[in-house]
């Protein structure tokens, strides 16, 4: 069995699988593991260039569980306190600390006791609709027929309110707009803006709010993926790095086997692609593999993002701020239309606790800015030219404009900073379709049974994990990708 890429699906596939007694070899063309969760050097500092939120921590243990090991062993994590410190543009700020009676006072004591209440009406409304979704739709493979949600978990969705807009859900619970976009933010996931996403991805905000944030407590989130690699290769995957795959062959029973750009083939029934899956249709999968929900890919927008590596450290920030920009609903209007944001709203990154990314007295700082992909609100993925030329000059005058807000907010004049700065244009050149390492977004069309299937119809033994297929973005989907592809391979194996 062969895994291309090493990211976090296809090392959740690797895990089980090897977990499982199956051959497997690990295809991955960067010379470490990690694929979006990756890492960069800035001269002495030590950078984490993919995912900064981790959530729902129970699903990455079962994942070490099922290749026979101990989460706490290879990968301790911490519990932030606060999951995020929101600021707002009139000055105000709210934690999102843990405990609900502790969080109804941080809302009481900014919104005031009315819509506190509210607060915990939606609270638990939140849980409700979690404890619908999970089963019937996050934890299983919604890309085949036979395992569609069943009419009475549909209708508990829509008596909840999943089927109407986010905004809309939870507009008709709270009243203040500070702590509506507290709980609409999270549409950025999925790619859409609150009032097009679907309520069912309110659980994001639960994920978020009420169930927590979590760091490694050493490494970084690149953490992540090396303890997963060295859990995978301890059950007994191989790992190939450096090395990348150019073709996928199949016959008429199935897949064959794998190419190497080195020249070599390695022969397997199973095979499962854990890379960009646009990409992937461009070269290494055969023509069979075609699937008709990647006709029309409607692209997430995508971010730029600008790490910093800072000459003193800063005590009293909290790990993730959400700087919220006065506009809302037009930011959004902005990235539909293939535009950067006229006032983006920031997430700023700073790591306190991962002493060992900087020199002892140092640390770094990594701002995201949500923004255009390369599309420019079409379905097609330019091949460059104008795009790029056109980012060429966008880029500075947005790093710029970013280096003035940030300076605003408090965290100085970092323009002599040594930085690492992200664009879409860098985002495709690290192999991500669109120059946005979110993948395809959320919409209707794109969501449960109409996100590219998990495995290949016409192709047996084609499977495939990762952020295109279902459950779709985020680090928890991720792994279930990986773990849906595994349990694919074992039912069809002895």
């Amino acid at each position: 069995m062969v895994v291309i890429g090493a990211g976090l699906g296809g090392l959740a596939t690797a895990m089980r699988l090897a977990g499982a007694g199956r051959e497997v070899v690990v295809v991955e063309a960067q010379d470490v593991p990690g694929g979006c969760c990756g890492t960069a050097s800035l001269g002495p500092y030590r950078l984490d260039t993919g995912p900064s939120v981790l959530t729902m921590p129970g699903v990455l243990a079962d994942t070490f569980a099922a290749a026979g090991a101990e989460m706490d062993d290879w990968l301790p994590l911490r519990r932030l306190d606060p999951f995020y410190r929101l600021t707002y543009h009139d000055g105000s700020s709210l934690d999102v600390i843990p405990g609900e009676e502790a969080m109804t006072e941080q809302v009481r004591a900014l919104c005031g006791p009315e819509e506190a209440v509210r607060y915990r009406r939606l609270r638990r409304l939140l849980g409700e609709l979690f404890q619908a979704e999970w089963d019937a739709f996050i934890d299983r493979d919604m890309t085949r027929l036979r395992t569609l949600a069943r009419p009475y978990a549909l209708a508990r969705l829509a008596a909840l309110g999943g089927f109407r807009t986010l905004d809309g859900l939870v507009r008709r619970h709270l009243t203040d707009e500070r702590l509506i976009r507290a709980h609409t933010f999270q549409a950025l996931y999925v790619g859409l803006a609150p009032r097009r996403a679907l309520g069912i991805y309110a659980v994001i905000a639960h994920m978020d709010t009420v169930g927590g944030v979590y760091f490694p407590a050493e490494g970084g989130m690149h953490a992540i993926p090396r303890a997963m690699a060295a859990a995978a290769e301890k059950a007994g995957a191989r790992f190939r790095y450096g090395v990348r795959a150019t073709r996928v062959e199949a016959g008429g029973s199935g897949v064959t086997g794998v190419l190497l750009d080195t020249g070599e083939r390695i022969a397997a029934e199973h095979v499962v692609v854990a890379c960009d899956r646009a990409a992937a249709h461009r070269g290494l999968l055969p023509a069979a593999a075609g699937d008709w929900r990647l006709r029309r890919p409607r692209f997430s927008p995508s971010c730029l993002v600008a790490h910093f590596g800072l000459d003193r450290r800063r005590p009293g920030n909290a790990h993730h701020t959400l700087h919220f920009g006065h506009e809302w609903a037009a930011t959004f209007d902005a990235l539909a239309a293939g535009r950067p944001q006229s006032d983006p709203s920031l997430l700023v990154t700073c790591p306190e606790s991962d002493t060992a990314a900087a020199p002892e007295g140092h640390a770094t700082l990594s701002v995201l800015e949500p923004t255009a992909n390369l599309t420019g609100g079409r379905t097609a993925d330019p091949a460059g030219g104008d795009a790029e030329r056109r980012w060429e000059r966008l880029t500075p005058r947005l790093v710029e404009r970013l280096l003035g807000r940030l300076d605003a907010l408090g965290y100085g004049d970092l323009s002599q900073a040594p930085r690492l700065v992200l664009d879409p244009p860098a985002w495709r050149r690290r192999g991500h379709s669109a120059g946005t390492p979110f993948a395809l977004d959320h919409r209707f069309t794109q969501t449960a049974w109409f996100r590219p299937a998990g495995a290949a119809r016409r192709i047996p033994g084609l499977h495939f994990a990762g952020m295109y297929t279902a459950p779709g973005v985020g680090v928890p989907p991720v792994l279930i990708s990986g773990r849906l592809a595994a349990e694919r391979i074992l039912e069809t194996t002895p």
